[in-house]
């Protein structure tokens, strides 16, 4: 199916404000001594991929094929440190819809406190026509 043929794009105007959460344990993979850095606590790579898919939550049941949401942007702040073996919470809100432009609000907490807190963008794409694109660089 082309991007010409596909269903139009879903309207999720309706849908701002609806939030997601998500927790996690941060564990051994999560940290930053897996990212080249020596000390044992919470990545920020695994923190904003966290509140990437806690994002992507928001819409599971709004963006079905062949539709799919992409990353566009964070514009987030790591806080404070979380230690491995601390369960996490994040939450992302969905604030904007700008046509195919999604922003949600995004904020993480552990057990004492606000450990990110921010933006993330997203973009609703059609999965064909990106898969496209992606083989072209190939």
């Amino acid at each position: 199916m082309s991007d010409t043929t596909a269903p139009p794009r879903p309207v999720l105007d309706s849908v701002v404000g609806k939030s997601a959460t998500r927790h996690h344990v941060v564990g051994p993979r999560d940290s930053a001594t897996a990212w080249e850095n020596d000390v044992d606590v919470l990545a920020t790579p695994i923190l904003l991929w966290l509140s990437e898919v806690t994002a992507m939550d928001v819409l599971s049941e709004e963006i079905t094929t062949p539709w799919m949401t992409v990353g566009l942007n964070h514009d987030s702040a790591h806080v404070a440190p979380t230690p491995v073996g601390e369960e996490i919470t994040v939450t992302a809100t969905l604030t904007e819809v700008d046509g195919k432009v999604l922003t949600f609000a995004v904020e993480a907490r552990d057990s004492r406190a606000v450990i990110l807190r921010g933006v993330h963008g997203r973009a609703v794409v059609n999965r064909e026509a990106f898969e496209k694109k992606l083989a072209e660089r190939a």
